[in-house]
C-alpha cells in the first residue's frame, strides 16, 4: 500500500511538473515598427491586417473615423488621413496606399461599392487586395453587403455581394457586414467570416466569386431566427457575431465567435472539430473576448493566439486543445506605444512576430518573436 501511495505521489508530482512546464511563446515589443508614413499620413481605425508571399504587410483602416483639426484642403504639417489601403515592407516602410473616401473619384467609385465602413482584408497569391466592409450608413440607408477585389495598384476587379442586398444568412450572392476574408491558396477560395449580421463562414471561388459552401456554429446551417443570447450554459447554438478566422497549414480552420468567447475550429467543408472558451472568467457583455485568431509560424503552429478585446490583451491558446496557456497571455489597457486601447485584429508573419490592430486611436503595432517560455 505505501508503495502504491508513493508511486502516486511520484505521478501525480510528475503531471504538475508537465504542466507547469509547459511552453509558451513569449513577445518583445518592436519600437521601430511601422516606420512614419510620408505626406502627413495618419491611420484611422484599424479595421484589418494581412500579410502577402513577399512578407509585406498591408493595413486596412477607416480615415473617415478619426479627423483631428485638419487644415482645409488637409496639408502634411496638420495631418492628412491615410488612404484606406496601406502597404508596409518587412521593415515598416510606407509602399503605397490607395483606395477609400479620401483617394478615389467618385468616377473610379461608380464602379463599385466602396464599404460605408471598412472592415477586412487578404491578399492571394495572384497578388489581388480583397476587402470587406461593415457599415450602415444613417443618411443614405446603404448597407455593406459586399466585399471587392482590387489589384495591388488598386484597379477595381470584382465585387461579390451588392450592397443594402442581403436577404440573411442563407442567402448566396450576398454578404451581410462581412468581417474579415482569408484566402486559401490550395484551392484558390476565399473564405469569409460573414459575421456582423450575418451568422456563417461562406467560401467563393476566388476568380469567379461563384459561391461554394457555407456553414453556422457547430457545422450547422446558419439559423437568424435564433435569439443572440450570451452565456456559457448552455452553449449557444449559433454564431453570434463571427468576427474573423484564419487556417492553418494542415488545413483546419479556426472561427472567432466574438461575443460568445470562443474559438470554433472546422474542417475546410465546415465540419465542426471543437471549441476553446477565451477567458470564461469574463461575463458576457460588452466586447467580446474573441476579436481575431492567428497561428504561429513554428512547423506544427501549436499555438493559436487570440486578440482579446475586453481586457485588451493577447492570449495564446494550445492548438491541438484550444485550451488557454495562462503563462502566455500579455497586454493590457493603455495608451502608451506597447498597450491596447481598443484592440481589434491580430496576425502572424512567416517568422512569428505579432501584428496588432487598435480599433479606437488607429495604431499597428509589431511584438518580435523572442522564442519559447517555460
Amino acid at each position: 500500500m505505501k508503495k502504491f501511495a508513493a508511486l502516486f505521489c511520484l505521478f501525480a508530482f510528475g503531471l504538475m511538473g508537465a504542466a507547469a512546464a509547459q511552453t509558451y511563446p513569449k513577445f518583445k515589443f518592436d519600437p521601430t515598427w511601422p516606420k512614419q508614413m510620408p505626406h502627413g499620413y495618419f491611420f484611422g481605425q484599424i479595421a484589418g491586417l494581412t500579410t502577402d508571399s513577399r512578407g509585406n504587410i498591408w493595413v486596412i483602416s477607416r480615415p473617415r473615423a478619426i479627423v483631428p483639426q485638419l487644415d482645409e484642403p488637409p496639408q502634411e504639417a496638420s495631418g492628412v488621413p491615410a488612404s484606406s489601403v496601406v502597404e508596409f515592407d518587412a521593415k515598416g516602410n510606407f509602399l503605397r496606399g490607395w483606395g477609400g473616401p479620401f483617394m478615389m473619384s467618385e468616377a473610379e467609385r461608380s464602379h463599385f461599392d466602396w464599404p460605408v465602413q471598412e472592415h477586412g482584408i487578404a491578399v492571394d497569391n495572384k497578388d489581388n487586395v480583397w476587402i470587406c466592409g461593415n457599415g450602415h450608413d444613417r443618411k443614405t440607408g446603404k448597407d455593406d453587403n459586399q466585399c471587392l477585389k482590387f489589384t495591388t495598384d488598386g484597379k477595381f476587379i470584382m465585387q461579390i455581394g451588392h450592397a443594402s442586398q442581403s436577404k440573411g444568412s442563407l442567402d448566396t450572392d450576398n454578404l451581410n457586414h462581412a468581417a474579415w476574408p482569408v484566402y486559401y491558396a490550395p484551392a484558390n477560395e476565399l473564405f469569409i467570416a460573414d459575421g456582423y449580421v450575418n451568422r456563417r463562414v461562406i467560401v467563393f471561388d476566388a476568380d469567379t466569386g461563384k459561391f461554394k459552401r457555407m456553414w453556422g456554429a457547430y457545422g450547422k446551417a446558419p439559423d437568424d431566427s435564433v435569439p443572440r443570447t450570451r452565456a456559457y450554459e448552455p452553449a449557444p447554438t449559433q454564431f453570434n457575431l463571427v468576427h474573423g478566422l484564419t487556417i492553418s497549414k494542415d488545413g483546419i480552420v479556426y472561427v472567432a465567435d466574438r461575443n460568445n468567447n470562443r474559438v470554433q475550429s472546422f474542417t475546410l467543408d465546415g465540419k465542426f472539430l471543437g471549441e476553446g472558451v477565451v477567458a470564461r472568467e469574463i461575463p458576457m457583455e460588452g466586447f467580446g473576448t474573441v476579436n481575431s485568431v492567428a497561428l504561429s509560424a513554428d512547423k506544427d503552429q501549436r499555438f493559436v493566439y487570440v486578440c482579446e478585446g475586453h481586457r485588451q490583451q493577447v492570449r495564446v491558446l494550445d492548438r491541438k486543445t484550444l485550451k488557454e496557456i495562462p503563462q502566455g497571455t500579455f497586454g493590457h489597457v493603455g495608451q502608451y506605444r506597447d498597450m491596447f486601447l481598443g484592440l481589434h485584429v491580430i496576425i502572424t508573419d512567416a517568422q512569428g512576430n505579432l501584428y496588432t490592430g487598435d480599433g479606437r486611436d488607429g495604431r499597428v503595432l509589431r511584438f518580435n518573436f523572442a522564442g519559447l517560455g517555460h
